[in-house]
């Protein structure tokens, strides 16, 4: 037993079983004419004698990977294809177009992808089959806002609101409501096309209206509920001008919403989830058992500021080492979900750095000996905010590296330069881009 590895190959083994090129060969198939997809104890079957066309799309870090499973699967009976994805998670496809744009501030690219997208699904008649492929990542990467918005007004807006500590589903309420794709809108256009949406899930509680913002389902937000969410973190004065406007619009009833539940529009929709954060926790626990630890899984609903949710990690450490808990050591703690970072400083990192920097924090001042405990926390797309770590992990030896560097830990907190720290700790996760994503996973072990 080794913590210090075992901990680092843990988290892969999470990632491994999220990979959505297996995900899909696994769970689809080809019989004849039929495409077979099980999932969730379903199984659908799909006569693809009914259609003249089958057009692949996608979205999402994830989307190029998926569009390599779907190749393999379908092969030349793909008609045409086009999915966007991150900057360097594109993979080499034959018959689908990749097309790479930013995040999580879009780009030019986010919004031309976006109009080729959006063209072919408006192309699309009743005997078209759209597969269409959905990954964390696609609210910035599929930007087509409603007339009047600019790309500049996009990113502004995404910076304001990951700036001010908005979590993703108040985030994704304001794109819905700005965008001419997002909240049910994608399914309107793509209407009278049958649709099977393949989904792989990075949020909390896996919600299909806040997954990619919910291209494909109905939306129960308002513009009300949009008007809130800015009045609740004051970014009135900080909000382009243009996108204040037109969500007052919406209040006045002169824009009309998103689609709601019972528009026909998603008569002819099938949303199939086929990954998630639960099942990288399951994965992390069950590779953690398969090495000796006693292993458990905490939630994968984890949410809140990063820093904060540290010190809930600190307490359990501290009791699991003294035993006065009910986890039994040598223990492995899994847990999931996605946190926030409120910005401060003007340093690099993430919420997964961030976290593990408060952790080490919090040990080092209350906590004398910590030899036993190690702690990680990554993110599952392999990029921890605009960093190319995964995340960072945590364990004693880092104590005397900090004395001996003359590293005051905290400074690199108040600055929000978590990355910087763990670089010169030689504590970062780097996996490079994993292709895809379902939030992250946090590991605590103590031996």
């Amino acid at each position: 037993m080794n913590p210090k590895e075992d901990i680092q190959e843990i988290f892969s083994k999470a990632v491994e079983r999220v990979d959505p090129f297996k995900m899909i060969t696994q769970n689809m198939r080809l019989e004849g004419d039929n495409l077979v997809i099980h999932y969730e104890g379903k199984t659908l079957q799909e006569d693809l004698r009914n259609y003249t066309k089958i057009v692949v799309l996608g979205i999402g870090k994830a989307s190029s990977k998926m569009g390599k499973a779907i190749e393999e699967i379908l092969g030349q009976r793909i008609s045409m294809g086009s999915v966007i994805t991150k900057y360097g998670h594109g993979e080499k496809l034959e018959i689908i177009d990749v097309i790479e744009a930013a995040h999580p501030i879009p780009d030019e690219n986010s919004i031309k992808g976006a109009g080729f997208l959006y063209k072919l699904a408006q192309e699309a008649d009743e005997k078209t089959l759209i597969i269409n492929l959905v990954s964390g990542g696609g609210s910035a990467l599929f930007s087509l806002p409603a007339e009047g918005i600019a790309l500049r007004d996009i990113q502004k807006m995404t910076k304001v609101l990951l700036d001010c500590g908005a979590d993703i589903k108040e985030i994704n309420c304001i794109r819905k409501h700005i965008s001419r794709v997002k909240g049910g809108h994608f399914a309107r256009v793509s209407y009278p096309a049958r649709m099977i949406n393949i989904i792989l899930s990075d949020v909390i509680g896996d919600r299909l209206d806040t997954i990619a913002s919910g291209i494909t389902v109905a939306d129960d937000t308002t513009f009300a509920q949009a008007q809130g969410i800015i009045d609740k973190y004051h970014i009135q004065d900080k909000m382009p001008p243009s996108i204040v406007r037109l969500i007052r619009s919406g209040l006045a009833g002169d824009v009309p919403d998103t689609p709601k539940k019972g528009d026909p529009v998603f008569k002819k929709v099938t949303n199939i989830l086929l990954g998630n954060n639960a099942a990288a926790c399951r994965a992390a626990r069950d590779h953690g058992s398969s090495l000796g630890y006693n292993a458990y899984v905490l939630t994968s609903s984890l949410s809140g500021e990063a820093r904060e949710i540290a010190r809930f990690f600190t307490a359990l450490a501290k009791d699991v080492d003294q035993d006065l808990s009910d986890f039994a050591r040598p223990a492995l703690i899994v847990a999931g979900g996605e946190t926030t970072v409120t910005i401060r400083g003007t340093g690099k990192g993430g919420r997964n750095q961030e976290m593990a920097l408060a952790f080490l924090i919090d040990l080092v001042e209350s906590y004398e000996n910590f030899a036993n405990i190690y702690f990680l926390s990554g993110g599952t797309d392999g990029n921890d905010g605009p960093t190319d770590a995964a995340g960072a992990f945590v364990f004693y030896e880092m104590k005397d590296t900090i004395a001996q560097l003359g590293l005051n830990p905290s400074e690199f907190l108040e600055n929000n330069d978590s990355y910087h720290f763990f670089e010169q700790l030689k504590g970062l996760i780097i996996t490079g881009p994993t292709n895809t994503n379902v939030c992250d996973v946090q590991l605590l072990i103590v031996v």
